[in-house]
């Protein structure tokens, strides 16, 4: 990556989620920072500090997703943590038969919005309270916080992507409702502070990536259909 695209990265204007939390941070470094005693002051820094990380943790970079029906899109910026054959969330009514998850882990330094795998309807949603364990473990997808969401395709197929809750996170977002057009690589939700994203791919469809590689959200390409 060159240093004008990193700098742009780092830069880009922050998800409108991170409103409360840095309308907090600046409050805070204001009225910490204008009073004499130290530990207010202290404070007041903490909050600056505070904002700075939520400009950085909630950043929403502009992307360009690759054009065509057949591909699958990342859903998230992270590393891929997992490649395997397992049946789909029950509550997404896809059937019992093994199908092929890519897991991404997103650390707390990586872009966190979640983007469309791929252009179609979302036909079902379902949201799980749950653990906080760490999403990096294989079983995160069925005991943590999650937002199971089906898209289905022009020609019937199915898609499911799951948002799910890390160690510290505490609320997913998600911008979408059943009934809704959705086109790849477009943002449709958010976790907060640590988290991982899978992607259920259909029965016969195998993915293009490996454990270890670093995703794009809405750019790298995890499979053809």
């Amino acid at each position: 990556m060159s240093l004008i695209k990193s700098f742009k990265l780092v830069l880009a204007p922050p998800h409108r989620a991170a409103t409360p939390f840095l309308g907090i941070g600046l409050l805070a470094g204001v009225l910490g920072r204008a009073t004499p005693w130290r530990l207010t002051r202290a404070l007041g820094t903490a909050g600056f500090a505070f904002t700075g990380f939520c400009l950085y943790f909630f950043r929403n970079p502009r992307r360009t997703s690759p054009q065509g029906d057949n591909l699958v899109l990342s859903s998230a910026d992270g590393r891929v943590t997992g490649v395997s054959m397992v049946a789909p969330p029950p509550a997404l009514e896809m059937g019992s038969e093994p199908v092929w998850r890519v897991s991404t882990f997103l650390s707390v330094l990586d872009v966190h919005v979640n983007r469309m795998p791929v252009s179609g309807t979302v036909t079902k949603i379902a949201y799980h309270a749950g653990k906080f364990l760490n999403a990096s473990l294989d079983k995160a997808s069925e005991h943590n916080e999650r937002n199971e969401l089906r898209v289905t395709l022009k020609d019937g197929r199915q898609v499911a992507v799951v948002q799910i809750a890390g160690l510290v996170a505490r609320r997913i977002l998600c911008d979408v409702k059943e009934g809704e057009q959705v086109q790849a690589g477009e943002l449709f939700g958010l976790i907060r502070f640590g988290s991982r994203t899978d992607i259920y791919l259909p029965p016969g469809v195998t993915p293009d990536v490996l454990e270890g590689q670093t995703m794009i959200g809405g750019e790298t390409v995890i499979a053809k259909l």
